[in-house]
């Protein structure tokens, strides 16, 4: 007697849950539909209070094309590419080395330099403000690519530790003693077993890193000040500055900012999603 009850109520659930969805969606993605609207505008558009209709005349190729030749977006651009590819590169490459050693090897404290690398990810960042800065400064890095790369570097190489210990942690030891045994090196066993093992991970650690750099804004208010130097997050908020009233100019600079990082996802999505899914089935 009680089958059909629950079948109801599974039902129920189902109808809510497909009710749900595109609302939820159409919430989430509002403020996106809203700057690619305005990306299309004319001033004069914006100038009459037109924010959520469709434009009364399509600006689209210009003012994509105007962002780049009455503003410095080139070079806020380059300067993102700059700082957030060595940034991946290195953080990775340690955090590899890092997590195979914690994985891997009786090392003394070991435990403790894990919590270490587990601990520095819980402090907010915002605290280091100040003596980051005077750091940076004291090192003679201020408003140079080397202050931000240094940065996120030494604190995402943190994270990205953790991230790769664990997947190093569930591979089996066996494979590594059968080559210790055969009389392979410790490197080559790292660079030739480790490496390809972990590649899904190494796929979706640098999809997340590039995305963390690429879109970090605090920090670069804090370590750079010159258009020379600056990354395109603080070169969009710069440009509101100098261009106030130039909303589409601005919206479509923010489209643009965009574009790397969800271009680099679905390059790497299948790398992505088994590194997840597989990072999901570790015990």
């Amino acid at each position: 007697m009680f089958p059909r009850p629950i079948e109801k109520a599974s039902t129920a659930r189902q109808v809510a849950y497909k009710a749900a969805l595109p609302v939820a969606l159409i919430a989430w993605l509002l403020p996106l539909i809203a700057v690619m609207l305005t990306s299309a505008r004319s001033i004069e558009d914006l100038n009459k209070g037109n924010y959520w209709g469709l434009p009364e005349k399509w600006m689209l190729i210009e003012n994509y094309s105007e962002i780049f030749r009455v503003t410095p977006m080139a070079t806020y651009m380059l300067n993102s590419i700059i700082i957030t590819l060595p940034t991946v590169v290195v953080s990775v490459a340690f955090a590899t080395m890092a997590g195979f050693a914690l994985a891997k090897y009786n090392i003394r404290f070991r435990i403790l330099l894990f919590a270490i690398f587990v601990g520095g990810n819980f402090i907010p960042f915002q605290i280091l403000a100040i003596p980051v800065r005077t750091l940076t400064i004291d090192l003679g890095f201020y408003d140079t690519p080397w202050a931000l790369i240094v940065f996120h570097t030494a604190f995402q190489t943190g994270f990205c530790t953790l991230f790769m210990r664990n997947f190093i942690a569930a591979l089996p030891n066996e494979l590594i003693e059968a080559a210790r045994v055969e009389g392979v090196s410790e490197w080559k066993i790292f660079r030739h077993i480790i490496v390809p093992l972990v590649r899904p991970a190494l796929a979706a650690l640098s999809v997340l890193i590039f995305t963390f750099v690429w879109n970090d804004y605090f920090w670069s208010l804090v370590l750079v000040q010159s258009d020379e130097v600056r990354p395109i997050t603080a070169g969009l908020n710069a440009l509101k500055g100098q261009w106030l009233a130039s909303w589409q100019l601005i919206s479509a600079g923010s489209i643009i900012a965009a574009l790397p990082p969800v271009a680099l996802f679905f390059l790497m999505q299948r790398h992505f999603i088994a590194g997840l899914t597989l990072g999901a089935t570790k015990g």
